[in-house]
């Protein structure tokens, strides 16, 4: 009768619990999941795109480890299982990248992973509690749908930014925020208890991303051809973009045209001198980086 009973569970939980996870597949999975990472981090089209996201940031990897931890066989099997994963996925990222660029990127970056890689096995014994499928499985579920939160916030910060930039991984962090407690949990109170929980973070961070969205600071100094000056006017040709102001910069001691972008894409500025010529740019804003070139 328990044999029959936990098949229909895994039956029903499907991604979550119907798993059989041998070592086997884990190891496979790893090393298949770096290497793709590691690939797509190559091809400079990804840049700045949802598809690189996997590689620099944590929302993909978190459904990695749930589905680890809800198919591991026990407390230990799920630690260990979590840890292994994580112990050949992250550095395999960075070695295909060294391969192909001859570059040193597993010893300048891996570094930033060997904490969380550590910290996957008292995770993986901790979050093994989810299949208890108890009030308190719902509260070590909690800080991660808070965490996807986060992440939910910055990719939704790109989007407003310049538009479709990070979509999919907004949508991704999302969807699994209610996701995760719809079908890891078969107690109905805390599946909706959960759900309730999951729309209420995804409300607050959308509410914090309109609140305080983001903001791109760009200094000008003038190029070759012009130093920017105290008594310069400037100002930016379409005011939906941003403002721009002449601002001292103590640092390097010199005058510099600051510009708040609250919005990414191209449009042009003016730099007015005291004898009233006036200098035209072209700026492309991207959601890293940006493009200044004056117009003749």
């Amino acid at each position: 009768m328990k044999s029959v009973k936990k098949e229909k569970d895994n039956e029903r939980k499907g991604l979550f619990g119907g798993i059989k996870l041998t070592w086997f597949k884990v190891i496979i999975a790893a090393i298949v999941i770096g290497v793709y990472c590691g690939v797509i981090a190559l091809i400079p089209a990804t840049l700045n795109t949802s598809f690189r996201d996997i590689c620099i940031s944590f929302e993909v990897w978190i459904l990695f480890g749930i589905v680890i931890i809800m198919n591991s066989e026990s407390h230990k099997d799920s630690a260990l299982k979590c840890f292994v994963f994580f112990l050949i996925s992250q550095p395999l990222i960075y070695i295909v990248q060294d391969i192909v660029n001859h570059s040193n990127l597993l010893m300048t970056y891996y570094r930033f992973w060997i904490l969380p890689t550590i910290l996957c096995v008292p995770m993986g014994f901790i979050g093994y509690y989810m299949k208890k499928d108890k009030w308190w499985s719902l509260l070590i579920l909690l800080p991660m749908m808070v965490f996807l939160g986060f992440h939910y916030s910055g990719f939704l910060r790109e989007l407003v930014f310049i538009f479709p930039s990070h979509l999919l991984s907004a949508i991704f962090c999302a969807v699994t925020i209610i996701i995760y407690p719809l079908f890891i949990f078969k107690n109905r109170k805390i599946k909706n208890i959960g759900i309730v929980l999951g729309i209420i973070i995804i409300l607050v961070f959308t509410i914090i991303t309109i609140v305080k969205p983001k903001v791109y600071d760009i200094q000008f100094f003038g190029g070759d051809n012009y130093q920017v000056k105290k008594t310069d006017k400037v100002y930016l040709k379409d005011k939906k973009y941003g403002e721009a102001r002449i601002k001292y910069e103590s640092g390097v001691d010199e005058y510099c045209v600051n510009m708040s972008f609250v919005k990414g894409g191209k449009t042009e500025f003016v730099i007015v001198s005291k004898d009233g010529k006036k200098r035209e740019y072209t700026i492309k804003v991207y959601p890293s980086k940006y493009d200044i070139n004056e117009k003749k």
